[in-house]
């Protein structure tokens, strides 16, 4: 396989599960070091272990930090340990929020701070990683900068009000940072994957019976694989790519078209 990148680290936030380890994978077996920031508990580990073996095994560099990705202490250790002018990629892929609705039981009715922690994480957090890998000049001469948003960034889906609005903040976070930050050579571009099945998809209420339905509503009549959202986050690190910036790039297979 031709390794496309050499010398050359993605930052992955959220990488030990669904999009973010397909994604991890995919670079890796290019040639790009990882670093993966991740949550997990320890009977959880050993699995995640078994693929960072396997990237390794691509002749790669791979570091992992099971912490969390909100606390400034753990942005101040995982920046540090980055080589200076060397991380060519950031890709935001933290799934941590409020799936509570806005009415019912009133211990789980969606509350404002619900929707400000969430908003952090899934969407403002983004913003806070570049800015201090800016500081740190830990980023090199061009930068593929990647979140990821959802379709529910305009539709209601149950449960979602907190994640939509935190992924309204993303995309526009993403359209500011793709003007300001790109005489610094970043490219800021959101991917809008379709239905996936990942344990963070699995968590909203529901979600077997919207998979059904994303289904139906698909051209090719399936569910979008991380595999198909990981080869667009290795497309849009491509020198051909160069030129998209600003763009949430849909990688759903018309699914959202229906």
């Amino acid at each position: 396989m031709k390794k496309e990148f050499t010398d050359i680290w993605g930052l992955i936030l959220g990488g030990s599960s669904g999009l973010g380890l397909a994604s991890a994978r995919k670079l890796a077996a290019h040639g790009m070091h990882v670093c993966i920031v991740h949550r997990d508990r320890k009977n959880n580990l050993a699995q995640f272990e078994a693929e960072v073996t396997q990237m390794r095994s691509q002749g790669v560099q791979v570091l992992t930090f099971n912490k969390d990705a909100l606390s400034e202490a753990t942005i101040h250790e995982v920046v540090a340990s980055l080589p200076k002018k060397k991380v060519g990629l950031i890709l935001h892929s933290i799934a941590k929020g409020s799936l509570k609705t806005m009415i019912g039981k009133p211990d789980h009715v969606l509350t404002k701070g619900d929707i400000e922690l969430t908003s952090h994480a899934m969407g403002i957090s983004w913003y806070a990683w570049i800015r201090a890998l800016l500081d740190a000049d830990r980023l090199a001469k061009e930068v593929c900068n990647i979140a990821f948003t959802s379709e529910g960034n305009a539709k209601v889906w149950p449960g979602y009000g907190a994640v939509s609005v935190a992924k309204a903040s993303l995309e526009a976070l993403m359209r500011q940072m793709a003007v300001e930050l790109a005489p610094l050579g970043i490219r800021s571009n959101c991917i809008q994957a379709g239905t996936t099945q990942t344990p963070s998809f699995e968590m909203i209420p529901g979600s077997e019976q919207l998979a059904e339905m994303s289904k139906k509503r698909n051209p090719f009549s399936r569910l979008t694989t991380p595999e198909d959202v990981a080869n667009a986050v290795y497309l849009l690190c491509t020198a051909e790519a160069r030129w998209i910036n600003g763009s949430v790039l849909k990688v759903d297979g018309g699914e959202s078209l229906r």
